[in-house]
């Protein structure tokens, strides 16, 4: 193997341990065991379990943001929002592992990122489509941001929630996504107030 196919050897299967038994279950004597090699062959290529988490979930985060950046082909608003939707649901489909590493806390998540900035980051790609929507419809487009925040956020926990159960079908769950969230905006106020007692 040259060293090059020892790395992503050593990435395929730190990616599944740590999918399996998160970062604090996971140890290098493992992923050597498992890759056949020694420690120090683990050590070598990434400095230690640190290193190869960071990359791992570097990558993750780089696959999804581009997996949802990719999607917003365009369209209506509506469609747009299923693009986005469907680009979510279907990376938690097909990178099950990659996901379940990024919504787990763990103490190298704080330096190297972590789910919510990466959820930050998909939200600030909607928050322009967001905002012209709120312009053309006479809203505060300074709004945009925290809307987008809002939605993204609605669609990664539903796609949490979905990991465990996967039902209903993936499609069935983006509809009922987009219905939520477009119904929603449809429906908006410009100005809301609070109908309890509390205002503050």
């Amino acid at each position: 193997m040259t060293g090059k196919q020892r790395r992503e050897q050593l990435l395929e299967i730190g990616r599944t341990v740590f999918a399996e038994r998160g970062y604090d279950g996971t140890s290098v004597e493992e992923i050597a065991e498992r890759a056949g090699v020694s420690k120090p062959v683990v050590y070598e290529h990434f400095g230690g379990k640190e290193g190869l988490y960071a990359v791992v979930v570097d990558r993750e985060m780089q696959l999804l943001l581009d997996m949802v950046t990719g999607a917003l082909t365009g369209g209506h608003s509506r469609e747009l929002l299923e693009q986005a939707a469907f680009a979510l649901m279907d990376y938690i489909d097909t990178s099950t592992d990659g996901f379940r590493i990024l919504v787990r806390d763990s103490p190298v998540a704080q330096s190297t990122g972590t789910f919510a900035s990466l959820i930050s980051d998909i939200a600030t790609q909607v928050e322009d489509i967001l905002g012209l929507e709120f312009k053309a419809r006479g809203f505060d487009a300074r709004l945009a941001p925290m809307y987008s925040q809002m939605l993204v956020g609605m669609v990664a926990l539903t796609g949490q929630w979905w990991l465990e159960v996967r039902k209903p079908e993936k499609a069935d769950v983006a509809a009922h996504l987009v219905n939520l969230a477009w119904h929603g905006l449809e429906g908006m106020e410009r100005h809301p107030k609070l109908v309890g007692e509390r205002k503050a």
